[in-house]
């Protein structure tokens, strides 16, 4: 017999046992993860399903397209144009605002007294939305708001300019509220990524600043405020407590119209508020995918 052979049974008995640590850690895992998974299914991918299901169903139980056919309807598809409107402008507006309100604070050259402030109020306001936000507006730049009767005291009537906060310009100037600080806590990462040695081997060339972000600061950020503004998209895209409140519904928006159907406002068809919640979950769909591939480019360089 191979020597090699004799040896194998000392070398089994003599190895090493698990260290009871590592059950216990598993343990722990479990414990933890446990509660998000039943939450992600009871919460997320039960309710997804269901409105899968239920948006090729009919009222009768069988299978239809009926659902999906009423979605080309002009009113349907109306406030689809008009979320993807409002969406997109509160999306493009936050990103370029958001970006240089980052810069010129998180910047190298930005005063560092002011970066933990403007990040703790970011966190705070980006997650500032809904009915509060709106009776925070409407208090503020309301008919009767502070700032519209400051402003009419020097004689400035804000209405009389064409703003209306119960308009779409109104909603704009809402969203961009809480859609500037997330592009401020997106982009933060992305900044810091910019190194100084490419700044000073650029002028160390003879590039400018001009050439140095054209060159190079913003090829190398252009993934990230894509990645940015594709997520503020569909942070707007989804809201529905803050329209709701200002608007009353008068403005027709994709998740207004999901809610009008649901509650039976007008009409009662919940399997096309399915077939509605179905294009919503698709268009966010569509917005994590892009997200997080544009993302995995920007993050090549925070490596």
């Amino acid at each position: 017999m191979d020597r090699s052979q004799q040896d194998e049974p000392a070398r089994v008995a003599t190895a090493p046992l698990k260290p009871a640590s590592n059950l216990l850690e598993r343990f722990t895992g479990a414990l933890f993860v446990g509660p998000l998974l039943i939450y992600t299914l009871a919460f997320l991918i039960l309710p997804a399903a269901a409105v899968l299901v239920g948006a090729f169903q009919s009222e009768k139980g069988g299978l239809t397209f009926e659902n999906l056919r009423t979605l080309l309807e002009p009113q349907y598809m109306l406030g689809l144009k008009n979320s993807v409107t409002l969406s997109a402008t509160s999306a493009l507006l936050g990103t370029v605002v958001g970006f240089l309100l980052a810069y010129a604070v998180l910047g190298e050259r930005g005063p560092a007294w002011l970066r933990s402030p403007l990040m703790a109020f970011s966190g705070v306001a980006a997650n500032f939305a809904g009915v509060p936000l709106a009776l925070a507006f409407v208090a503020t730049l309301g008919t009767t708001g502070m700032v519209t009767k400051l402003l009419s005291s020097i004689g400035l009537n804000l209405y009389q300019t064409g703003f209306n906060l119960f308009s779409f310009s109104g909603l704009v100037v809402v969203y961009l509220y809480f859609q500037i600080p997330l592009m401020v806590i997106l982009i933060a990462p992305a900044l810091e990524g910019l190194r100084r040695e490419w700044r000073e081997a650029a002028e160390n060339l003879g590039a400018s600043r001009v050439q140095f972000w054209r060159m190079v600061g913003l090829p190398v950020l252009a993934p990230s405020l894509l990645a940015s503004a594709v997520l503020l998209f569909g942070n707007a895209f989804a809201a529905y407590a803050t329209p709701y409140a200002l608007t009353s519904g008068v403005l027709p928006l994709l998740p207004l119209q999901i809610g009008a159907v649901l509650s039976g406002n007008v009409l009662s068809d919940p399997h096309l508020g399915q077939a509605l919640a179905l294009l919503v979950i698709a268009v966010m769909t569509l917005t994590m995918i892009v997200y997080t591939q544009l993302e995995r480019l920007g993050s090549r360089w925070r490596k």
